[in-house]
C-alpha cells in the first residue's frame, strides 16, 4: 500500500491546476474569436504588430481589414486563407 505522501508528489498543485485552467480558457476564447485586432492578427501570422500597421498604411498588406467602431479587425477566415496560400507557395 502506498503512503499518502508519495501519491501527493505526483499530483499537480492547486496553483498549477488553476494556471492551466486559465491558459485553456484563454485559448478557447481566442480560438472562438472570428475577428481579431491587429496585435492578435499579427501574432496569429507570426508578425510584429508594427509590421502589419506599416504594411496597412503603405497599402501593401495582403489581407483587407474590417473597420468596426474605429478599429481595424481581421477575419480569422481571411488569415487562415492567407496562411494556406503561403503554405501552397512554399510547397511548390
Amino acid at each position: 500500500m502506498k503512503s499518502s505522501t508519495s501519491s501527493q508528489h505526483n499530483q499537480p498543485s492547486l496553483k498549477e491546476i488553476l494556471s492551466e485552467l486559465q491558459a485553456l480558457r484563454q485559448e478557447i476564447r481566442s480560438a472562438s474569436k472570428r475577428l481579431l485586432p491587429i496585435p492578435e492578427a499579427a501574432e496569429y501570422l507570426g508578425l510584429a504588430p508594427r509590421t502589419v500597421r506599416n504594411d496597412l498604411c503603405r497599402k501593401v498588406f495582403p489581407i483587407k481589414p474590417v473597420k468596426y467602431r474605429r478599429k481595424l479587425l481581421f477575419r480569422r477566415d481571411d488569415l487562415d486563407r492567407y496562411i494556406d496560400g503561403m503554405a501552397g507557395e512554399v510547397a511548390k
